[in-house]
């Protein structure tokens, strides 16, 4: 599950990355867009691990 989650953040990280360079501001958006995406699915994943460790 942490694995999961670092690789996620890890893509938005690099998708960030991509958005600064992008010279097309379109573009840029979307790899913006990307990155909120991925962090929002590693947040969800996060908090679905937290939820499960307090039920036990």
């Amino acid at each position: 599950m942490a694995k999961m989650i670092k690789s996620l953040r890890e893509q938005a990280d690099k998708a960030e990355r991509a958005a600064v360079s992008a010279l097309d501001p379109e573009l840029a958006e979307g790899f913006q867009a990307l990155a909120r995406a991925y962090r929002a699915q590693a947040d969800v994943i996060k908090s679905k691990k937290k939820k499960t460790k307090k039920n036990r």
